[in-house]
């Protein structure tokens, strides 16, 4: 009956996307007095998702798994700010980092959300309130 259901697999996607991201923007918090650092990010979610990179199989973690696929598939392409550069060559501003935190908080929570209410209406769905 249930051969794939990708609502499960769009949304463990979207809280590996915010847990990459927010260890990036702990990363440039980290390295806001270094000289010569740039701030680091990720495209948003909505954004690698739409550019055709679709989690469909299982995800070997191991090279000793079977029937799995290394990595999940998406492009989690780290980029380089060269934006507002202080005169020590540093481009991490540390307010821009914690509203991008909130933002990568409000998005991990969506994701668990999501997982959830899936989660209910397929218990629902199966008789098993």
């Amino acid at each position: 009956m249930f051969t794939e259901l990708n609502v499960f697999k769009i949304s463990h996607s979207m809280a590996v996307h915010a847990g990459k991201r927010q260890a990036l923007v702990s990363q440039n918090i980290a390295n806001a007095d270094t000289p010569g650092y740039h701030a680091k990010d990720i495209k948003p979610f909505k954004e690698v998702f739409a550019a055709g990179a679709r989690p469909s199989s299982m995800i070997a973690t191991r090279g000793s798994h079977l029937n799995g696929t290394a990595g999940d598939g998406m492009d989690w392409a780290v980029t380089s700010s060269e934006d507002g550069s202080d005169p020590n060559d540093n481009s991490v501003s540390v307010e821009t980092e914690l509203l991008k935190g909130v933002e990568v908080s409000r998005q991990h929570k969506r994701a668990l959300a999501i997982y959830k209410s899936s989660m209910n209406v397929l218990r629902a769905s199966l008789g098993k309130t």
